[in-house]
């Protein structure tokens, strides 16, 4: 098991003829991802080789799991685009699309959320703005590095992609069973919560990471969840201590208004749920460490 994406996931990527598509398929085929083919309406038909391994171009998402039954797309697609592209994956159905774009407006990423929503929510969004989702040494759909880490049983979800890498490479020696990258636009598809939930059903995930930022109050209702339904140990880490209120922090959602949304209330409602918090990401990193191995 691991959560949403395995060796056995059939991936697409939508873009893939682009300059990032070409980019990180190339890394992502090394990494062992099993891609299928990538979806580009204009080079339907046609046949990009990526170091030997030769994959079709579909012209539509709905075309590319008739051909190939793929159940997750990779989306590296512009902006301007990005709306149509993931309104087309949900309406296909395909189970998991891991939007990497930035710069999306948030009025688009409202509608095809809530069009995913208003289907059923057969299509799980991870991102937009993300660096996506990543099961060591078994599928990596997205642009984390494949090789700063191995396979173990650390869960990782936040909404950092920098802070997702330091993670990885600080606790690399212990390895993880997957890690998930949700974005920090306001309008995020998949949230700290349903990551917290599967991996708390997980069976191969021991304890779990929680990477959070400044801006909004996810983490204070994923507090809330951890006390109501988490029994594995999590650590966790808010980044913003030293932000100042009203500026946005990196991130468009990453802002704080008043007194709401600053990383001291967050991490108080953290530790209000048991969770260890820790100053710096490598504090945070020396925490789980603690817990996993009882040193």
């Amino acid at each position: 098991m691991a959560v949403w994406l395995t060796e056995n996931s059939k991936v697409i990527v939508q873009g893939m003829t682009g300059s990032e598509g070409t980019k990180h398929t190339r890394r992502m085929l090394a990494a062992g991802t099993n891609i299928v083919g990538g979806v580009n309406p204009r080079k339907a038909g046609q046949q990009v080789d990526f170091d030997g391994t030769k994959l079709p171009v579909f012209a539509s998402v709905g075309d590319a799991i008739k051909e190939t039954g793929a159940d997750t797309t990779v989306v590296f697609v512009p902006p301007g685009h990005t709306k149509g592209a993931v309104l087309e994956a949900i309406d296909a159905e395909i189970g998991l699309a891991v939007v990497i774009t930035e710069g999306i407006p948030v009025h688009d990423s409202t509608q095809f959320w809530a069009h995913a929503c208003a289907t059923g929510n057969k299509t799980r969004i991870i991102g937009p703005n993300c660096p996506g989702i990543i099961t060591p040494g078994r599928s990596n759909a997205g642009i984390i590095p494949a090789d700063i880490a191995g396979q173990g049983k650390i869960g990782l979800v936040s909404k950092s992609g920098t802070l997702t890498y330091q993670m990885m490479y600080e606790l690399s020696d212990i390895g993880f069973s997957t890690c998930i990258g949700i974005g920090g636009d306001p309008v995020i598809g998949t949230t700290h919560i349903d990551a917290l939930a599967a991996f708390q059903d997980d069976p191969e995930t021991e304890a779990i990471v929680m990477i959070g930022e400044i801006g909004g109050d996810a983490e204070e209702r994923a507090a809330d969840f951890i006390k109501a339904n988490v029994t594995k140990p999590v650590v966790g880490y808010i980044a913003g201590f030293t932000a100042p209120p009203g500026k946005t922090m990196g991130h468009a959602g990453a802002i704080i208004s008043g007194s709401s949304g600053t990383a001291e209330a967050k991490k108080v409602a953290l530790e209000a749920a048991g969770v260890k918090v820790g100053k710096t990401p490598t504090e945070t990193a020396n925490l789980m460490r603690q817990v996993v191995t009882g040193a």
